[in-house]
């Protein structure tokens, strides 16, 4: 990966951070909802996630903020969401602070 790639990832992380799950407060990649983002030479992200439960009836709402935040890069120009539930989420996949945030520690 290039030294320009690497930052527009790292820049796409550092916007993803600042998503929060709407029921719970909480940055969803410290909930350990987002498994990666790739980023096209066409300025494609596609970000590889899942939900604490199937059938979320907020995604709708979690989606928008991430293309919204997303798209303020000058590197990205669309936004795919690979919603996926293999490997199903658990607590295990937040943060240490998370964890102790919402009482699982």
């Amino acid at each position: 990966m290039t030294d320009a790639a690497t930052t527009a990832k790292e820049s796409a992380m550092e916007k993803l951070s600042a998503v929060l799950d709407p029921e719970l407060g909480v940055s969803i990649v410290d909930l350990g909802l987002v498994y990666g983002v790739e980023i096209s030479p066409a300025g494609v992200a596609t970000v590889s996630m899942t939900l604490t439960t199937i059938g979320c009836p907020l995604f709708s709402v979690i989606q928008k903020d991430i293309e919204d935040r997303l798209l303020e890069l000058p590197e990205i120009e669309d936004v795919k969401i690979d919603l996926t539930f293999d490997p199903p989420w658990s607590p295990d996949r937040m943060t240490k602070e998370t964890k102790i945030r919402l009482g699982f520690a």
